[in-house]
C-alpha cells in the first residue's frame, strides 16, 4: 500500500504510529487514555479537530473529550453532547464513517452555533468485541482532499489499540477499588478488634463514674482516672492499627500522584483553594513517601479545619540528595510560644515523629495572623 502513512507516509510512519500505541499502552488511568487517544489521533492524522466519545446509559455522553479546541470556546459551546445525529451513528454501526462535507450528511443536526466550523470527517468506532466503547470523531483535514482511504485504515488500527487500553485501564481502575475496599476491610477489622472492647470498657467506666459523682465522689474521681487511662490506651491501639496501613494508592501510583490526587479531592471537597505542585521529585524510598503522605494529610487537615485561611499551598521539591515537602497556608497562624501546648491538639508530635522515624526532619514557621508552613525534609530523593 504505497504512501500508506502506516509504513513512511506523510503522516509521521511507523515510528509516529508506534509512539501513539506505546503512549496509550502506558496509561492506567481511564481519563488519561482518553486524552492521549484523541490527542495521538489528531496529530497522527493531521486533523484540525479531534473527539472522542465515551456513552452513558441515558443517551448521553458519560465523556467527552476533545482536542484543537480551546478552552473558552469549549466553555461556549455548552453541556455534553447528547447521542444524536452523526455521533450517534458512530456508536450504532460496526465500522468508519468517512464525510467530504459532514454539514451536507442529513444525520448533521443540533450543533451549538458555537461549535467551530467544520466540513470533512472521519469517525470510528472504538469496539471491544460486541461492545461499543466509545467513538472517535475528526474534522477538517490540514492538508487539501480531505481524508483518504489510509487515513481510515490508520484510524481503524488506531482504535483497536485504543480499545485494549481503555479495557485495561477500566480493569486497573476496578482493581484498585476492590484494593481499597479489601484495605477499608482489613482496617474495620483492626479497629474492632484492638479498639472495640476497650472503648466499651470505657464508656462503662464513665457510667459507673456518673452514677457516684454525687454519693461518693472519691470513687467517681477514680473511676474517672481510669476513663481518662482507658481513653488514652484506646488512641494509643487507634494511632496503631492506622500506622500500618500503608494506603494502596501510595503503592500503586508512587507519592506524587497519591499526593496530586488527594489534594484535588480536598480542592473540591473545601471553599478554600488547594494547589500541588512538584518540582523534580519522582520517587522516593517506601519509607519516605509513606511519612511525607502521613505528614501532608495532617497538615492538611489542620489547614483546612483550624487556620481559616482560603489557600493552602502544598510543594515537593528536589533538595540536594533528598526532597522537601511544604504545606503552607494563609490563616490565622499561632504564636511559636504556643506552638509547644498546641503540639499535640495539632499533630505536631506525630509529625515530627515520623519525620524522625525516616531519617528526615520536620519545622513549624507561624506567628499570629500570617499564616503556618509545616516543611518536612527526608534523605533519599
Amino acid at each position: 500500500m504505497t504512501g500508506s502513512p502506516v509504513f513512511g507516509g506523510p503522516c509521521g510512519g511507523l515510528a509516529a504510529v508506534s509512539t501513539a500505541l506505546l503512549a496509550m499502552s502506558r496509561r492506567l488511568e481511564v481519563r488519561d487514555v482518553l486524552r492521549t487517544i484523541v490527542v495521538s489521533a489528531r496529530e497522527l492524522l493531521d486533523a484540525e479537530y479531534a473527539a472522542l466519545g465515551v456513552p452513558d446509559d441515558h443517551g448521553g455522553f458519560a465523556q467527552f473529550v476533545v482536542d484543537g479546541i480551546t478552552e473558552d470556546q469549549w466553555r461556549r459551546i455548552g453541556p455534553l453532547p447528547r447521542q444524536h445525529g452523526i455521533l450517534a451513528a458512530m456508536l450504532h454501526q460496526d465500522g468508519p464513517e468517512r464525510l467530504a462535507d459532514v454539514r451536507k450528511d442529513p444525520r448533521f443536526e443540533g450543533w451549538p452555533t458555537a461549535h467551530p466550523e467544520m466540513s470533512d470527517f472521519l469517525g470510528q468506532p472504538v469496539r471491544d468485541g460486541e461492545e461499543t466503547l466509545a467513538a472517535l470523531f475528526l474534522a477538517n483535514k490540514r492538508r487539501p482532499g480531505g481524508f483518504t482511504e489510509e487515513d481510515e485504515e490508520l484510524l481503524a488500527l488506531l482504535a483497536q489499540h485504543a480499545a485494549i487500553a481503555l479495557t485495561n485501564a477500566r480493569l486497573y481502575e476496578r482493581s484498585r477499588e476492590l484494593t481499597i475496599a479489601e484495605e477499608r476491610s482489613r482496617l474495620a477489622h483492626e479497629l474492632h478488634d484492638a479498639v472495640a472492647q476497650k472503648l466499651f470498657s470505657l464508656r462503662l467506666t464513665a457510667q459507673a463514674a456518673a452514677a457516684l459523682v454525687d454519693r461518693d465522689p472519691a470513687r467517681a474521681k477514680g473511676e474517672l482516672q481510669q476513663v481518662a487511662a482507658l481513653a488514652a490506651e484506646a488512641a494509643d491501639e487507634l494511632r496503631a492499627a492506622v500506622t500500618e496501613l500503608r494506603p494502596a494508592a501510595l503503592d500503586e501510583d508512587g507519592l506524587v500522584a497519591t499526593l496530586r490526587d488527594q489534594v484535588h479531592v480536598l480542592d473540591r471537597a473545601h471553599t478554600a483553594h488547594v494547589t500541588f505542585t512538584c518540582d523534580g521529585v519522582r520517587a522516593l524510598p517506601a519509607t519516605q513517601e509513606e511519612a511525607l503522605l502521613r505528614v501532608a494529610q495532617e497538615a492538611l487537615h489542620n489547614a483546612l479545619r483550624h487556620s481559616g485561611g482560603d489557600r493552602v499551598e502544598v510543594t515537593l521539591a528536589r533538595r540536594a540528595a533528598g526532597a522537601v515537602l511544604t504545606v503552607t497556608d494563609n490563616g490565622s497562624g499561632f504564636s511559636p510560644s504556643s506552638i509547644r501546648s498546641a503540639g499535640r491538639h495539632l499533630g505536631l508530635v506525630s509529625m515530627r515523629d515520623r519525620a524522625s522515624g525516616a531519617g528526615g526532619r520536620l519545622a513549624v514557621h507561624s506567628e499570629p495572623g500570617t499564616g503556618t508552613t509545616i516543611e518536612m525534609e527526608v534523605p533519599g530523593g
